[in-house]
């Protein structure tokens, strides 16, 4: 059985935030994800930011998250939304290209110490004594943590 400090499981916007931030932390993580290919992946409208998204974009940047600096290397766009109101209904808006977005998230994935990508689909999870301790994958394999995150979405 494979150890790990923290185990992330889904590898979309929040589960690639979470496993960056846990492993910068010095916590030994996996991220558990369907395909390695699918970390990154953008949906069919591939922007970042706007009104609401936009603040928490800056306030992930502000933590030293990825997604900022992948959308600054994949962006074809950048809008600044409401430009003629106020500051208070104005929103940052980038464009991304997909294809770059995801190898860039990917690429910035395989480069973070401390941080393991773990290709498996969670079939069920471990207890002790009523507590989450770890993962079981469908091909059997067991992943063990002393915390588990689940993101999902």
């Amino acid at each position: 059985m494979k150890h790990f400090d923290v185990i992330v499981i889904g590898g979309g916007h929040a589960g690639a935030e979470a496993a960056h931030a846990s492993a910068r932390m010095g916590a030994n993580t996996a991220l558990v994800t369907m395909s390695r290919d699918g970390i990154g992946v953008m949906s069919c409208n591939p922007a970042i930011g706007g009104l609401g998204k936009g603040h928490l974009v800056r306030e992930i940047d502000a933590l030293d998250g990825v997604m900022g600096r992948v959308a600054d290397k994949a962006g074809i766009q950048f809008r600044l939304l409401n430009r003629r109101k106020g500051p208070a209904v104005q929103g940052p808006r980038a464009q991304a290209d997909r294809a770059i977005y995801r190898k860039e998230m990917l690429a910035e994935t395989e480069r973070q110490e401390n941080l393991t990508i773990v290709e498996g689909e969670v079939t069920d999870f471990i207890l002790d004594n009523g507590k989450v301790s770890g993962a079981v994958l469908a091909d059997g394999e067991q992943i063990a943590a002393a915390a588990v995150v689940l993101t999902t979405g």
